[in-house]
């Protein structure tokens, strides 16, 4: 009943017809105009060769002359055509001069009444006179087709016209339907299956199913139906994917549209979209409407709204329709979104979105399932390590994952090869994670040399502390807008860090600038710290303005202007001595972070310039090869360390 359903509500097959009888109109013109333009050009060339009018007393005279020249006279009403001996073609024509018949001017048939040899000779010696009726067949026909087709082509050019303004009207019309995108049972079905990873928020969509599926169920119970679905989660997280395999585990018809969709600058026409839509989704129920990016229209109302305003309007009308449901009506609104802190309340209380379900990032297991499903049916050799990919992955999406699958695929093909190898994997998640290689960048051995000690000293600092990240690799080949990198990759992961693994990432992030100091002079260093010093100091802002990590402001937090708690006309949520404190404890967190790096490596001075030394030779280092030159790194005193 909903496919049939659903197929009613669905204009694309008026929208066909529509336009197969444009398409028929406009073959039946030019088919006029081809016939129009034929029949012009064949009673052009019917007329034959031109000939030369001649006066009818002439004609006569040679006609009665034995010795003449003419073989043939044809009459054809008031006209003569002459054909004249050894012509096949008459080449002269006449017209009587109405002083009467052709015999009362002299013109004599004089083989009219002989026969055999008789008539024979006098056809030799006297012209054949031959009497045709006077009708013009293409003449007819074409003064017919001269006064007819032109009526017949401003009729379809009127009709042509009404059919435009009538479109025009019907698109005016229907500027409030809604855009919504239907993925009906004829549609592929997306199931739970086809969703790798994030067990939690398939467990929980599980019940929504089952709920469209026997929703007597749980009326039997007294317990009604979720109106609302929420799926929040980072971009990339398959938020929108979970939504369509809930569709297609119930198997009912699928309604989806961004939140965008229902913006436009007319005021009125988003909420008469969102009419349009939940009307089309109850006529299909049970159904799902799938509103993608929602915070795009049901972002927080404050003060500088008013009753005039489009998106409040559009959002006014969500909120209507939603709490408008009929118990039975089993339509389930599912949105997403990645700034829940962004929605009004009003569509959060429960009521209208019941049910909040948060699609995380893929944990390590996860990730390896989802590259499972994204090189499969690829060609793959057997040494390519998904594993490993997944170890390095922390932190990815699944578009993140489905993006390095892809990009492996392309440098395999591009490498000539056959299947994907283990290196075309590595380069294609480095390319994602950094960016491509730079080989047209060509540093001279001083640059060389500065960023093989920048590098070092990222690896010696991150490998001495003792709650850094393990090296994994370091290379001084430029990347994307690096000049090298030093990857640091988590032994497992972890969904907390502590103040101690913080401060060792900003002191690891500071051993580059450090390194480069203690080798070159403090006057000597380069600009190839910048995003270095960047990351340190958003990090511990971070630590400070959000975390409550301060040594004087623990345990306090101080959210900006954008965290939703106050409003522009507020101002800032803190005053300005707080401000100067916030920026003291800032710089005391990356002074720290210096003076760490500094007591490792002048400690490791040593392993500093053989590290240093061996990217200069190799330019990358794997972790295997790491090992033996970073086992003699020592740690400095707590002393030294923590002053």
């Amino acid at each position: 009943m909903a496919g049939e359903n659903l197929k009613n509500s669905v204009n694309g097959t008026k929208n066909n017809a529509s336009n197969k009888s444009n398409m028929i109109r406009s073959a039946l013109f030019s088919l006029i105009l081809i016939c129009l333009m034929a029949m012009l050009i064949v009673n052009w060339t019917s007329k034959g060769p031109v000939k030369v009018e001649v006066p009818i007393s002439e004609v006569i005279t040679r006609a009665n002359d034995p010795n003449g020249d003419i073989s043939k006279i044809t009459v054809t009403g008031d006209t003569l055509d002459v054909t004249l001996k050894g012509k096949d073609q008459p080449t002269e024509t006449s017209r009587k001069d109405g002083s009467g018949t052709l015999y009362d001017q002299g013109l004599i048939n004089h083989c009219e009444k002989l026969e055999g040899d008789e008539l024979k000779k006098c056809n030799e010696t006297y012209p054949t006179i031959e009497y045709k009726e006077d009708i013009n067949t293409w003449g007819i026909v074409l003064d017919v087709g001269l006064t007819v087709l032109p009526i017949i082509a401003i009729v379809i050019f009127f009709s042509w016209m009404m059919k435009q303004a009538t479109a025009a009207n019907s698109q005016s019309l229907s500027f409030g339907k809604s855009r919504a995108k239907v993925y009906g049972p004829d549609k592929k079905k997306v199931t739970f299956k086809d969703v790798a990873g994030n067990e939690s928020a398939k467990q929980d969509l599980t019940e929504i199913v089952d709920f469209l599926k026997n929703p007597k169920k749980y009326e039997k119970l007294g317990a009604k139906i979720p109106r609302g679905v929420l799926l929040a989660g980072d971009p990339g997280t398959g938020k929108t994917l979970m939504a369509r395999a809930v569709a297609g585990e119930a198997d009912v018809p699928f309604f989806s549209i961004s939140g965008s969709e229902f913006a436009e600058m007319f005021v009125g026409v988003g909420a008469s979209r969102v009419r349009d839509l939940f009307s089309k989704a109850k006529k299909n129920a049970p159904s799902i409407i799938c509103i993608d990016e929602i915070d795009a229209v049901a972002h927080k109302r404050d003060a500088r709204g008013g009753a005039g305003r489009e998106d409040e309007q559009t959002l006014n009308q969500i909120l209507v329709e939603m709490d408008g449901f009929d118990n039975d009506s089993g339509v389930i609104v599912m949105a997403a979104t990645n700034r829940v802190d962004m929605l009004d309340k009003a569509l959060l209380r429960p009521g209208r979105f019941d049910r909040h379900v948060n699609v995380t990032l893929p944990e390590r297991k996860d990730r390896l399932e989802i590259l499972k499903v994204h090189f499969k049916g690829k060609p793959v050799e057997a040494n390519v390590d998904l594993e490993a990919l997944a170890k390095k992955t922390a932190g990815s999406s699944g578009a993140d994952l489905a993006n390095i699958a892809n990009e492996a695929a392309i440098t395999a093909a591009r490498e000539g090869h056959k299947a994907i190898a283990n290196a075309d994997v590595v380069e294609a998640f480095e390319r994602v994670a950094i960016g491509p290689e730079r080989k047209s960048k060509v540093m001279n051995e001083k640059e060389r040399k500065i960023t093989a000690y920048h590098e070092a000293g990222h690896a010696i600092v991150g490998h001495v502390l003792p709650d850094s990240d393990p090296v994994h690799k370091v290379t001084i080949i430029p990347r994307g807008q690096t000049g090298g990198v030093t990857w640091f990759l988590p032994p497992e992961d972890r969904s907390y860090k502590s103040i101690y693994e913080l401060k060792d990432i900003l002191a690891r992030a500071m051993g580059g600038r450090i390194a480069e100091k203690l080798i070159f002079g403090t006057d000597a260093v380069t600009t190839g710290a910048s995003s270095d010093l960047k990351n340190v100091a958003e990090l511990a802002k971070s630590m400070i303005v959000e975390e409550g990590m301060g040594s004087s402001t623990r345990n306090l937090v101080f959210p900006g202007e954008d965290a939703g708690y106050y409003t522009i006309t507020a101002g800032k949520p803190y005053s300005e001595k707080t401000a100067e404190l916030i920026d003291a404890e800032i710089k005391k967190l990356s002074d720290e972070a210096a003076m760490r790096a500094e007591a490792v490596l002048k400690l490791n001075k040593k392993v500093l310039d053989n590290l240093a030394a061996e990217l200069l030779k190799h330019e990358t280092l794997e972790e295997a090869e790491l090992e033996p030159i970073l086992k003699d790194a020592k740690m400095p005193t707590a002393a030294k360390l923590y002053k």
